[in-house]
């Protein structure tokens, strides 16, 4: 085992670090098609998937399955997600460890932070397609959450820009056609910060910590999530403390619901043409040529 002590370095906020595909041995895939075999090439991009486990002093919070790319974004991004700590402020640094089986994030918070975390029971195996999995009761899946800040309103066109350049962004998943990606775009649509990873939840950590650790104010700009919008992403998005969510796919009744409920404007079915809104629309700045009747 190798140990690494990290006190929040400086992050590159552009796309992902590399790191997060392996190349195998492909020869004995098969691929076909309407006109019979086709050959593929000898090695291959895979996305990598590995466990990595979060630990506050000596407890193990939760172990996923991530990524390995990013992970002091990861470590720092679900803290802040989860309502762990309040700013990055209190987050003392991140210790990585190279297991045989997996990585280990240390994250180190303030001694009460940790006292508070260990009556939240939430230490069972977690997949990377699952933001809830360990968490013990009902009440702490269906948390409260604060109301966002006002934020700026952003342009129709700047929405549908930033969903237009995200796939240039997302330079793992070019390689491997296997993994999310979680952006963040400032009001004219630029994106300043890209994070992919295979798990949805695990791209918006990663996403979040990354802004964080840049000094990027969340209410400048709105997040892009190439995914479903689920509950678990609304909860993430409020509690970092981030006014706009853009899902390139649907939202679930509840996503809807939390989003309606402290203010976080979301739109979902988003494309480089256009996207439905379904809570706080006030934060779009629609053309005057829309729908007669539509804010």
């Amino acid at each position: 085992m190798t140990d690494s002590a990290r006190h929040l370095p400086d992050p590159d906020i552009g796309p992902a670090s590399p790191g997060g595909a392996s190349l195998v041995d492909a020869s004995h895939v098969r691929s076909v098609g309407p006109a019979g075999w086709r050959a593929l090439p000898v090695a291959e991009a895979v996305a990598a998937e590995q466990a990595v486990a979060l630990s506050y002093g000596e407890e193990t919070h939760v172990v996923m399955m991530a990524t390995p790319a990013d992970l002091e974004d990861l470590a720092i991004g679900f803290t802040l997600a989860e309502g762990i700590v309040g700013d990055i402020g209190e987050i003392s640094g991140v210790l990585v460890a190279d297991l045989d089986v997996g990585m280990r994030l240390a994250i180190g918070i303030p001694p009460a932070r940790a006292a508070r975390l260990g009556e939240r029971a939430r230490n069972l195996p977690g997949r990377s397609g699952c933001g809830l999995c360990g968490i013990a009761s009902i009440e702490a899946a269906l948390r409260h959450l604060p109301p966002v800040p006002a934020g700026r309103p952003v342009r129709v066109a700047a929405v549908m820009a930033a969903v237009a350049a995200l796939p240039a962004q997302q330079t793992l998943n070019r390689a491997t056609g296997a993994v999310h990606a979680a952006a963040f775009a400032d009001r004219e649509g630029r994106l300043l910060a890209v994070r992919e990873d295979v798990g949805r939840h695990n791209a918006l950590d990663k996403l979040i910590g990354a802004a964080a650790r840049a000094g990027l104010d969340p209410a400048d700009g709105f997040l892009v999530l190439t995914s479903r919008c689920s509950m678990e992403m609304v909860q993430k998005a409020a509690t970092a403390g981030f006014p706009m969510l853009v899902a390139i796919s649907a939202p679930t009744a509840l996503a809807i619901a939390l989003a309606d409920g402290c203010g976080l404007t979301l739109a979902a079915f988003a494309r480089p043409d256009g996207f439905n809104l379904y809570a706080h629309p006030g934060r779009v700045i629609v053309p005057p040529a829309g729908v007669e009747g539509i804010p």
